[in-house]
């Protein structure tokens, strides 16, 4: 069956008109999925109609089973997906507003070594609807509305890589930010890739001011090899040009993220090159200490250092800053989330 979330209101119209329904119960429907409710449940749509979408439809593909809050207020999610499936998202509160950082995947094929994501692989890719959705029911157990979001910001930062899963991300995108819709801004979502460079570029050619997040990790190419196999496919060189390509469509800047690893990627040496990397254009470096994955043996640069490596960056004139850490306690950190089953401190 199909997913509601997956049309917008122009293809939700044509959809319904198949089944004889006229234009004002599509924007009827198209409200209620909107505020994340299922058939039985919107009221304004006679009994028949209901029926009918039903046996045609699904509403609402996922929904928040298991809440997790964190020391730090930050919330962690266990989404179960209408085939069984889970995945993972977290909502985390800053004083601009509230951040939801949502999966792309079932599960990721990148393969890097410091994350949580990739353990099982990739079990397929969500469609635009299942990843509305995500923002569509945090923000309704929020207390948000269509009119007044809790919801301000996402980050396509969850499990899978969103370029990988290039289409139905670009739709997605297209659903949030459509005035009709949830209306959020381009500027307010991010969107992180591990650097697959043929989607960077042409997500660069539809110049949509979003902004571009490349998990780095390292500033040389065989040292990023051993950590992120996707490097044996595309070079350093190769991203960056895309990056400042990124840049010149779109005037925004670029944010390369910086995982800090012990012994691995946090010399003066490192730190060097890394600051020869991003010159010439608009560009920003987000450290991050390594989050504890327990699968992993990798050990994160230890605070101190990390500040130092930081200090380093700055007198280079690198526009740099150290991640603050967000919900560790509850594996709701960069590289924590993974589609298995929360294991403690659940709020049902």
């Amino acid at each position: 069956m199909k997913i509601l979330a997956d049309f917008n209101l122009s293809e939700l119209t044509e959809e319904l008109a198949k089944f004889n329904l006229p234009k004002y119960k599509a924007a009827q429907v198209f409200k209620w999925v909107l505020r994340g409710v299922d058939f039985d449940g919107m009221t304004d749509i006679d009994k028949n109609t209901r029926n009918l979408l039903k046996q045609n439809f699904i509403a609402v593909p996922l929904d928040i089973e298991t809440k997790l809050v964190s020391k730090d207020k930050t919330q962690k999610y266990l989404y179960k997906l209408y085939d069984g499936n889970v995945i993972e998202g977290v909502l985390m509160n800053y004083k601009y507003g509230k951040t939801l950082c949502v999966s792309t995947q079932i599960g990721c094929r990148m393969g890097c070594k410091f994350c949580a994501s990739t353990l099982n692989g990739l079990v397929r890719s969500l469609t635009a609807g299942e990843i509305l959705a995500q923002v569509i029911v945090a923000n309704r157990i929020n207390g948000g509305t269509i009119e007044k979001r809790e919801i301000t910001n996402i980050v396509l930062m969850g499990s899978g890589e969103p370029f990988d899963n290039y289409e139905n991300v670009v739709k997605f995108l297209k659903n949030a930010n459509a005035p009709e819709g949830l209306n959020i801004s381009y500027r307010n979502i991010s969107l992180s890739t591990c650097g697959l460079v043929p989607e960077m570029k042409a997500f660069a050619d539809l110049e949509l001011p979003i902004n571009l997040t490349i998990s780095l990790h390292s500033p040389y190419d065989e040292r990023r090899k051993e950590i992120m196999p996707i490097a044996n496919k595309y070079s350093i060189a190769e991203i960056t040009q895309a990056a400042k390509y990124y840049f010149e469509k779109t005037k925004r800047r670029v944010i390369f993220e910086y995982t800090l690893i012990e012994g691995q990627n946090d010399s003066e040496k490192d730190a060097r090159r890394l600051a020869e990397l991003v010159r010439g254009f608009s560009s920003h470096i987000n450290l991050i200490r390594l989050n504890p994955v327990k699968e992993r043996g990798l050990k994160a640069t230890k605070e101190d250092k990390a500040q130092k490596f930081l200090e380093m960056l700055e007198k280079m004139n690198v526009s740099a800053t150290i991640r603050r850490q967000m919900g560790v306690d509850i594996n709701g950190a960069c590289g924590q989330l993974r589609n298995s089953y929360l294991e403690k401190n659940a709020e049902r």
